[in-house]
Formats: structure tokens, sequence, C-alpha cells
């Protein structure tokens, strides 16, 4: 009978989620939305409670950029309160927005640097990472709150972590 029950609890989930995403999609296009604490009370003022990992996992999703004026929809057209934003489809967010958005901390480790991030906020990072170029990194390995960052050696590591640091104090 369990089993039943599954595929439409499944489908209640979905629709939750669609119903979130929506809200949020309205609340960044029409009001400046400067971090996610807030975003999270612009929801909960419309019944819809949600953890920060989730609205994180959100915020991916729905491929949200953090500019100046707050939080925006990628592709729009610079009207309003949303910015431009250049190649959405397949750029992820920058550095210094997902950073802001999702780390907690940073740590070198030999010549590796250590990222730990909010829950679901690693594989955002290690894109945003990815797609910088950076010389100085070799690669990167995302697990759900935790970014490896490999560099050639460990003054690399510590410029990385010096460069990633700065990031985060601005």
């Amino acid at each position: 009978m369990a089993a039943a029950l599954q595929p439409s609890f499944n489908f209640a989930i979905k629709h939750m989620k669609f119903q979130r995403h929506d809200a949020i999609r309205e609340l960044v296009a029409h009001a400046q939305v400067a971090n996610q604490d807030e975003l999270r009370r612009l929801l909960r003022r419309r019944g819809i409670h949600v953890t920060q990992a989730t609205l994180s996992r959100d915020i991916h999703e729905l491929r949200l950029f953090k500019g100046p004026g707050g939080y925006s929809l990628p592709g729009s057209n610079g009207g309003g309160n949303t910015a431009i934003v250049e190649d959405a489809d397949d750029a992820p967010p920058s550095v210094a927005s997902v950073l802001e958005s999702f780390v907690l901390r940073v740590r070198q480790a030999m010549n590796q640097v250590v990222i730990r991030t909010v829950m679901g906020g690693a594989q955002p990072v290690a894109a945003a990472l990815d797609h910088e170029g950076w010389p100085e990194l070799l690669g990167t390995i995302a697990g759900d709150d935790t970014v490896l960052v490999i560099c050639q050696d460990q003054r690399k590591a510590a410029e990385v972590e010096a460069k990633l640091g700065k990031m985060l104090e601005s």
C-alpha cells in the first residue's frame, strides 16, 4: 500500500518545488532581494517555508545571479531591478557571487585548498571556479558541502586561498 502512495507523494513534492520556483522568480523580478535570508523571509510571508540549503539549491537551479542590486534572473533585459546577464545560458555565476552566496570558509592544505560551503553549495562554487580558468588551479572536486581545489604547488595554493579570502571579505 505504501508503494501506491509514492507516485502521488513525488508529484506533490515536485508541485511544491515548481510553486516555490515561481514565487522566487516573481519576487526577484519585482523587488530588490539583497541576500538569501531576505529571500527566505519574503517566501515565508507567502506561506512558503524553506531551509537555507533548499533555497541555495533553488538559486542555483534557477541560475540566479547576484549583482549590486541583489539577485536577478538570467536573460533579463536590464529593466527594473534585474541586471543584464551576458551568455546566461552557458556561464555559471561569477566566483565572487557564489562565494558570497555559498562559502563558509576557505583553508589551504599543502597544494590544495578546501572550501566549505552550505549544504548543496559545492557544485556551483566548483563550476564557477572551473569556468573562471585561473592558471593556479589544476582542477576542482565538489561534494555536497565541500570543494577540493587542486593546485600545482603550495605557493599556488596559498595564492588561491588569499584570492578567495579577499573576495569573501569584500
